[in-house]
């Protein structure tokens, strides 16, 4: 048996097997009373439903709350600030998604005065971490129960048999072929038929994109408009931030934009084999790119891009609420200030291509940059910015063969 020091736990609740065993196994093992909080983050689902089922399988009160514009608006768009990507291909859909619900749940257990939380992440995955990072970062006195490192279930077989033995509804009756995550910002698929990196994802596992082969043969150009880093509407329409994220995904998805395909390091000390959907975030991506190129200054930029793959690393560990995360945000929101103006990519076959860009706060000047004959930059002077910039070199040169001196 265990502790009995818990008397409430807030659990982080999907509506899915994993979950609902683990809710009912948190009343049995002990013997307390379990509130379901369940985050609405874009995922599609009937959460009424899924409220109705954790409340079946006994939870003393279920929470069901839509959180899609501050999961936009405060968790996705600060990280596109910082043009995060995660070993080179990786737009951190799941990684962000994970302190949001953490620190909901920390709030909702403040408020039911509950002792612990409890999540459905494995013992062998990242979701643990960021889970248990945000809880410790928010309320270190709080206890934190994690069942797939305390109980004895090793199987989705063996939690089909608990299910079915405490009623509790369960909509297949064999494991997937893959396990998924899906949120507003993403899809993920892996494990099962993805376990072999060499086998490439079959095409029909694929919800929120056409196959590039299927798209049309036709581009689709889109107008994004930016304000101080943060895309504001799409071909002259405002819209709130979650709106516009929906409607890039519609977009990109029927162009094939955003597949993804890679074996990753996890924080856990593992490689594994993930595919990922991000269509309205690959737009976003290359878009803010796009915008940065034409108002960012040039050390600006070359200093921000340096600190892009710490900053993802640290999403992708769960550091997003630790100071260091906390710090590189602040400079890269500096940064963004003039990051404003319209951009304009084009959509085809899988491929996002920035077209166009303008803004009034460009640092482009035709007068400068033109091959044409102007007057504003003195060709002349750039022998003398040459010769200083040389001068380590050849000194070098020179030690290395004396006779040349001179």
């Amino acid at each position: 048996m265990a502790s009995t020091s818990i008397k409430k736990v807030v659990l982080a609740y999907s509506g899915g097997l994993d979950t609902s065993v683990i809710l009912k196994w948190l009343i049995e093992e002990y013997e307390c009373e379990v509130v379901a909080f369940c985050a609405d983050l874009g995922q599609g689902e009937d959460l009424k439903a899924v409220k109705s089922k954790a409340l079946a399988v006994g939870a003393s009160k279920a929470y069901v709350e839509d959180l899609r514009e501050p999961f936009v608006k405060d968790h996705i768009f600060p990280m596109l600030r910082g043009n995060a990507v995660y070993e080179g291909s990786y737009l951190l859909g799941t990684s962000i998604a994970r302190p949001l619900i953490a620190r909901r749940q920390i709030e909702l257990a403040q408020k039911e005065g509950a002792d612990a939380v409890s999540h459905g992440a494995t013992g062998k995955g990242n979701d643990q971490v960021r889970f248990e990072l945000t809880y410790q970062a928010l309320s270190p006195k709080t206890k934190i129960i994690a069942p797939w490192r305390e109980w004895t279930y090793r199987s989705r077989r063996e939690l089909i048999e608990y299910a079915s033995a405490h009623g509790i509804p369960v909509t297949a009756t064999k494991a997937k072929p893959y396990s998924m995550d899906l949120n507003l910002f993403h899809i993920s698929y892996e494990g099962g038929i993805l376990e072999d990196p060499w086998e490439a994802p079959p095409d029909e596992i694929f919800q929120m994109t056409v196959s590039p082969e299927r798209a049309p043969d036709k581009p689709l150009y889109v107008e994004i408009d930016y304000e101080a880093g943060d895309p504001v509407a799409v071909d002259g329409k405002r819209m709130s931030p979650a709106t516009l994220l929906a409607r890039l995904n519609k977009l990109g998805g029927a162009h094939g934009i955003g597949r993804v395909d890679l074996v990753e390091n996890r924080y856990v000390g593992m490689k594994s084999r993930g595919v990922y959907e991000t269509p309205g975030g690959t737009i976003l991506h290359a878009a803010h790119r796009g915008i940065e190129s034409l108002t960012l200054d040039r050390e600006v930029l070359h200093l921000r891009d340096s600190l892009i793959p710490r900053y993802a690393e640290l999403i992708y560990y769960g550091y997003w609420y630790a100071p260091e995360r906390e710090m590189l945000q602040k400079a890269i929101d500096e940064a963004q200030k003039d990051v404003t103006g319209r951009v304009r990519v084009k959509l085809y076959k899988g491929s996002c291509t920035v077209v166009g860009r303008k803004s009034d706060r460009s640092l482009y000047r035709l007068d400068l940059a033109t091959f044409e004959e102007d007057e504003a930059y003195r060709q002349k002077d750039a022998e003398g910015f040459i010769r200083l910039n040389a001068l380590r070199l050849a000194i070098r040169a020179q030690r290395r063969n004396p006779k040349r001196r001179g």
